[in-house]
């Protein structure tokens, strides 16, 4: 299996803009805001020091009140700005999560089919839950203090240096360690939470394998083995997950040393100003405390640095499926008509061997083909070729002149469709479950046609009562009947019903889909009894083709199996 890729920091940044640009009104008046909420915390110190000042000059009561008054409108003006501030944030951080979410989903629906099953389960599931939810926490919590704290230590700098250049230079000189230590870490950190995010990816995908495949671990004894690549996969999250706590257990402290750096040294320095008679008390003092109110948001924005590492990490994993190869598809004519023309086709899986080997084959408008051979023979690779999930390696597969893969996929469903044994039922009603919205008569008749009798209420829940395997294959065939394509390929489609049922729902299906080009890859040689031509297939070739008749009457391949076939049906 391979995975899927992960975005680089240059187009994280790119789907970062865009996202900010589409509330960009919001994100404008946050900016505003803040600054004004900011430049309204810039007055207390400042005022203190005025206190302090005239305090030392024997000022009297009335004036200390009046500059204490001045403080606490400060610090209400504040409050409220940044309360109104953070409430645009919050709802920007909501808005854009959905954005996020709603572009996943939608990237994640356009993969490309041959994409989809060769990529863990587990990583599109970390990815599109653990991971999404991480950048929505992020811009919902995290991000409004982080632009908050950027405001306000930009304001709280210009201050500290327009209130006294010497004090605020020394005092911005003593944050240089602060400064180092976060380069030190935001170096390692993004490729550490990456790990550990392809780690969370094994996890998931072993818990998932594992859980849906208890019934098969527990009558073959495969406990053990299982259990052991789940201990793998948790002692490999254990370790990525300790390689990021190391990190922060050595930011974190170096950090809030450095904090009381600036004011030691504004202390020391003020003091020597001071005795000099350069600089009055209420300056030192007003230096101190803005360089205490930067704390604040110097803090605020370290803190939750970590967690905008992890969260820039995960968002680098969700963009990563805008880089998914998907094969480049020019525009295409509509095709002239339904007729399928296979020419000179090799296929082989990632680079490997060749599983089809020259094949030719033509599928008339309207015909029923069966594709008959032993496992292995490369029947279902052929069926997945004429529905466009893969592209052939070398030669042609075209509907009406134009390349089936080509299609759009919108193109292509109404064209082809494929339906195998795999079926997927939605824990929604039976309704929902067909996926066409059609009168609930019509529903019926295609539920009925398919012997699916059990789902006669339209509105039952199938998450409350899931359907056994049997029952969501007819669901599956009900779908086929009412999204009505021009080609249906049936591989193995009924192997999941019992043979009365499978014959039942053949009939069925050939009565409903006459007309229509169908392509049966049988296991059931019944099938191709009733089909018009029959394509034997072993070891990627075609060998055989031609009518059930004809075929056994050449005494061939395809005879040897209708014989072995017919007596083990007798025997049954």
């Amino acid at each position: 299996m391979t995975a899927l890729p992960v975005a680089g920091q240059r187009p994280v940044v790119r789907a970062t803009l865009r996202l900010i640009a589409a509330d960009k009104r919001s994100v404008a008046a946050m900016t505003v805001l803040n600054s004004f909420a900011a430049i309204a915390g810039l007055g207390a110190p400042w005022l203190l020091g005025r206190v302090i000042d005239t305090v030392a000059a024997g000022g009297g009561v009335p004036a200390v009140d009046r500059l204490a008054l001045a403080v606490l409108a400060c610090a209400i003006a504040q409050t409220l700005l940044s309360r109104w501030a953070l409430a645009l944030a919050y709802r920007f951080g909501e808005r854009t999560s959905a954005r996020i979410r709603e572009t996943f989903l939608r990237r994640a629906l356009a993969l490309p089919a041959s994409v989809v099953e060769r990529v863990p389960a587990g990583d599109i599931a970390a990815r599109g839950t653990t991971d999404v939810d991480a950048v929505a926490t992020t811009l919902r919590d995290v991000l409004p203090r982080i632009l908050i704290g950027l405001v306000e230590m930009a304001f709280i700098v210009v201050a500290v240096i327009v209130l006294n250049p010497v004090l605020g230079v020394a005092g911005v000189l003593g944050l240089s360690g602060v400064w180092f230590v976060t380069r030190w870490y935001l170096r390692r950190a993004r490729d550490a939470y990456l790990r550990e995010g392809e780690a969370n990816s094994r996890l998931a995908e072993e818990l998932a394998a594992t859980t849906s495949g208890a019934r098969t671990i527990e009558a073959f004894g495969l406990a053990g083995r299982r259990l052991a690549a789940g201990h793998a996969a948790i002692d490999e999250t254990r370790r990525t997950r300790l390689i990021t706590l190391g990190l922060r257990s050595v930011f974190f402290p170096v950090v809030e040393t450095s904090y009381a750096i600036p004011v030691v040294l504004v202390l020391l320095l003020g003091g020597l100003l001071h005795f000099d008679g350069r600089v009055s008390l209420g300056t030192v003092g007003a230096a101190v405390l803005y360089l205490r109110q930067l704390v604040n948001p110097l803090d605020t924005l370290l803190i939750r640095i970590e967690q905008l590492q992890a969260a820039a990490a995960s968002f680098a994993r969700v963009e990563g499926l805008s880089e998914v190869d998907a094969p480049a598809t020019d525009p295409v004519a509509a095709p002239a008509d339904d007729r399928i023309e296979i020419r000179g086709v090799r296929f082989a899986y990632e680079s490997g061997r060749d599983v089809l080997h020259d094949i030719d084959l033509t599928v008339r408008p309207g015909e029923r083909l069966a594709v008959v051979g032993l496992s292995g023979a490369g029947k279902s690779t052929l069926g997945r070729l004429i529905a466009g999930v893969d592209r052939p390696t070398a030669g042609s597969v075209t509907v009406g002149g134009v390349p089936i893969a080509g299609l759009p996929p919108e193109q292509l469903r109404r064209q082809v469709v494929l339906v195998t044994q795999e079926h997927h039922v939605f824990r929604e009603t039976v309704r929902d479950n067909l996926m066409v919205p059609a009168p609930d008569d019509e529903l019926r008749r295609a539920l009925a046609t398919v012997g699916a009798d059990w789902a006669g209420d339209l509105d039952r829940d199938l998450g409350l009562a899931p359907p056994d395997g049997a029952q969501a294959q007819q669901l599956a065939l009900a779908r086929v009947l009412l999204a009505g394509p021009h080609t249906v390929i049936l591989d193995e489609a009924t192997a999941l019903l019992d043979p009365t049922a499978a014959r039942d729902a053949e009939r069925a299906l050939a009565a409903v889909l006459h007309g229509r080009t169908v392509i049966a890859i049988a296991h059931r040689l019944q099938t191709a009894h009733d089909a018009d031509r029959v394509a034997v297939m072993d070891d990627g070739r075609i060998i055989e083709l031609g009518t059930h008749d004809e075929l056994l009457a050449a005494g061939g391949p395809y005879a040897a199996l209708w014989r072995s076939w017919h007596r083990a049906d007798q025997m049954r």
